[in-house]
């Protein structure tokens, strides 16, 4: 099996999917959040029934996902009362996170079961998934009626009434009557929040909602500019019940499309939701990948898939063209648009297949196919023309996955950042790029270039591939351990740079946030350290400090006629600083603490009622890097110019504001009301918006190799030029760079310190 081998384990914080989502949520305004919105070797296998049916395929993964983790996982929970309790209330909260399906007499007749999951699990029974299954079914079903009737008609925007958006706080509805009244001020906040938006942009007092331009180039801006005075000549005009109107019919629509989304998942897909509230019950970073998901993990990981290079959105019963990748087949075919619908999809010389009203993952997967295949989409264009285009698969590399440089001049030295997104690395093909190679090729090109330091930027990489973190670490010190691994029950494993050479032996800064998470953390823990380098940015990062195994539940089945069973991701060990230390929970410590806009909300690992433990284990035997004299001046120059800056401090202060902002959760629907909370907030806002106007006056450039590219490639040059520009307004950036500017040597010391090590500390 390809996940076997101990360089093959991996790191993932959080499904990237879930973290992208908060990581968005979170880098929003101020406003308020609207609610519409290694066992591969095991001897022993499984030998299902010759039957067909799902319930049947069910009962398997649910006995395969007992057997994987109870002898695989690294503390695997006891499947018990208290565990059941945990699955119980994990699903219901999955499925029905908002209350607004579930009515109190549904929850009273799941409540039965609330301590009988565990002899469900172990007995291979269904009747809790399936009783709640069907009648979630019929609880959406009826859901639809209530948006529809509400929409229909306007709301009474005078009333007194309030909607509180934390449905922790809710109980559920004790009966329709009251489950369609929450409906109502649900709906009610979403189009009152909107209607309010666009009478501002038409009483001239705002501007639209796109005019948030902090990370676009000037042509995007100009763009966005001609957009809004569309906008607002269209509203101008329209009196108040026409808009309301407008409103109501813009919610109708998204709302059709969320249920739309609803009604393409299938019961595998709900019984995925069911397998990874058992699988999670074991640690969060324990799930069940069912096989799309698992395509989709083995994509994120390498960067890479095959097919012709598009992306896909679903809207209404039309798969929409919503953008070309770089340099796939359908970019270069340059007959596909934006905007394109696919109306049917055909292989090779074969009949084509309607695919209007299919799901989206099933389009998706008539048009992927082998390297070297034929498809034939027929499209309708934006013009309402209709064409055939054949289009030869090829293998596609998805850009923002991979590393990225540029060069900067500051005082008169030139620095490099490398952005490096996650550990990415293609399982299936040891010779084929990976972060550990290509950080290597930017260090070099870096070098040729003349830089005299440089900034590693792992913010926001929630991990990925263990070997890539042990080759990157690598490329900055002489040679010596990285990190300990410990499974259960064994000797710690020490994984080490045996290489000599240092490739990069000049100034460095790693730049992290709370959402550096697992190889990120080993990478910053690594080169602490050492004391290679200065770690800047969030008071922690993520601590998350295990290691997971992707396992091939199809390989535990004889004569398996139920078709692709998907993959277990797994907790197999732990992972230990070479001092001997855990970033579980804690994260690593940044030597430079900077402010950030989320210092106060609860996003890490620590967070989570089920992570696992900090402990400790003995050190390594390692040696401080001592060719740094001015380390420590460096860093409480830092702190000094922290201290003194009037934009940290003004970041510290929102984020205080943002987190009295989140606890606040009630607001008004009655629309004067609503106005002046609104009016308040935004006066309190324009004091924070300093904080994304910033700049820091520095100009960012491509590397030559990279400008050779962009010549050809507008779309590349989009996105640098996007890069670059946020990267000047960007002030832990600046201050990376003036960390870099203290580090520059003034003597040549050369020589270690030898680290003995610790005393053993036991798990705790």
């Amino acid at each position: 099996m390809r996940f076997k081998k101990s360089w093959h384990n991996f790191f993932s914080n959080l499904e990237q999917n879930l973290m992208n989502a908060i990581m968005e949520f979170m880098k929003r305004n101020y406003k308020i959040l609207l609610v519409v919105v290694a066992l591969s070797a095991a001897l022993w296998s499984f030998v299902p029934r010759e039957v067909k049916n799902d319930p049947e395929k069910d009962k398997l993964l649910l006995e395969l996902l007992t057997f994987v983790i109870e002898r695989g996982h690294y503390d695997p929970a006891k499947i018990d009362d208290t565990f059941s309790k945990g699955v119980y209330k994990d699903y219901l909260e999955a499925i029905d996170p908002s209350k607004r399906f579930f009515l109190q007499s549904d929850i009273d007749e799941f409540s039965k079961y609330e301590t009988k999951l565990d002899d469900q699990i172990l007995g291979r029974d269904l009747s809790f998934f399936d009783l709640t299954y069907n009648r979630l079914l019929q609880r959406i079903d009826e859901s639809k009626k209530y948006y529809k009737d509400i929409l229909s008609k306007p709301f009474d925007y005078k009333k007194d009434e309030t909607f509180n958006t934390d449905y922790e706080e809710h109980s559920y509805a004790k009966n329709s009557s009251e489950l369609r009244e929450r409906w109502y001020k649900q709906i009610k906040l979403s189009t009152l929040s909107s209607l309010t938006n666009k009478l501002e942009i038409q009483e001239g007092k705002k501007a639209s909602d796109t005019d948030e331009f902090s990370d676009l180039t000037e042509k995007e801006k100009a763009d966005k500019e001609k957009k809004q005075k569309e906008e607002k000549k269209e509203i101008e005009k329209k009196p108040f019940d026409v808009l309301e109107k407008e409103t109501r019919e813009s919610q109708l629509k998204s709302l059709d499309e969320y249920f739309g989304f609803i009604k393409d998942l299938d019961r595998d897909d709900w019984f995925s939701v069911y397998i990874n509230s058992i699988a999670t019950r074991f640690d969060p970073h324990t799930s069940y990948f069912a096989p799309d998901d698992k395509e989709r993990f083995d994509v994120s990981m390498s960067g890479k898939l095959e097919g012709i290079g598009a992306r896909l959105q679903k809207k209404n019963d039309f798969t929409e063209i919503t953008e070309l990748i770089s340099g796939g087949p359908a970019w270069r075919g340059k007959q596909l648009e934006p905007g394109d619908v696919v109306l049917k999809v055909g292989q090779g010389d074969k009949e084509p297949v309607d695919v209007v009203g299919m799901r989206i993952d099933d389009v998706v997967k008539k048009i992927k196919g082998p390297k070297g295949t034929e498809v034939r989409l027929t499209i309708k264009k934006t013009d309402g023309t209709i064409k055939v285009i054949s289009i030869i698969r090829d293998e596609v590399e998805i850009e923002e996955t991979y590393a990225k440089s540029s060069v900067v001049e500051k005082d008169g030295k030139k620095y490099g950042i490398i952005y490096l997104p996650k550990f990415y690395i293609d399982f299936e093909n040891e010779d084929s790029r990976d972060a550990g190679k290509d950080i290597a090729l930017e260090v070099e090109r870096l070098k040729q270039a003349g830089v005299q330091g440089i900034v590693m930027d792992v913010r926001d990489n929630g991990g990925g591939s263990l070997k890539t973190v042990v080759d990157i670490a690598g490329l900055f010190i002489d040679q010596g351990p990285i990190v300990q691994i410990k499974s259960a029950g064994k000797k710690k494993e020490i994984l080490y740079d045996k290489d000599p050479k240092i490739q990069w032996d000049g100034p460095l800064v790693v730049m992290v946030n709370s959402f550096s998470a697992s190889a990120s953390e080993i990478l910053a823990a690594a080169i602490q350290d050492y004391k290679r380098g200065v770690i800047i940015g969030s008071t922690q990062t993520y601590g998350k400090g295990t290691v997971q195994n992707v396992i091939d539940l199809n390989q535990f089945v004889r004569s398996n006629s139920m078709g692709d069973l998907g993959a277990l991701k797994t907790t197999t060990q732990k992972f230990y600083r070479i001092n001997g230390g855990s970033t579980q929970l804690n994260g690593v410590s940044s030597d430079v603490a900077l402010p950030d806009r989320y210092s106060y909300i609860k996003m890490g690992e620590r967070d989570i009622d089920n992570a696992m433990p900090w402990d400790k284990i003995d050190a390594a035997d390692y040696k401080v890097w001592n060719k740094q004299s001015n380390f420590d001046l460096a860093v409480e120059n830092s702190k000094r110019r922290m201290e003194q800056s009037d934009q940290f401090k003004l970041i510290e202060e929102n984020a205080r504001w943002i987190k009295e902002r989140q606890e606040e959760k009630n607001f008004s629907l009655n629309i004067d009301k609503f106005k002046q909370e609104q009016a308040s907030l935004e006066e309190k806002a324009k004091k924070y918006k300093a904080i994304t106007d910033y700049k820091n006056s520095l100009k960012f450039t491509s590397l030559p190799y990279e400008n050779e590219m962009i010549k050809n490639d507008n779309l590349l040059k989009e996105k640098r030029d996007r890069w670059h520009e946020s990267l000047s307004k960007d002030v832990y950036v600046e201050e990376a760079l003036n960390v870099l500017d203290d580090l520059q040597p003034k003597t040549a010391i050369k020589g270690t310190v030898n680290v003995k090590k610790k005393d053993k500390l036991v798990k705790s």
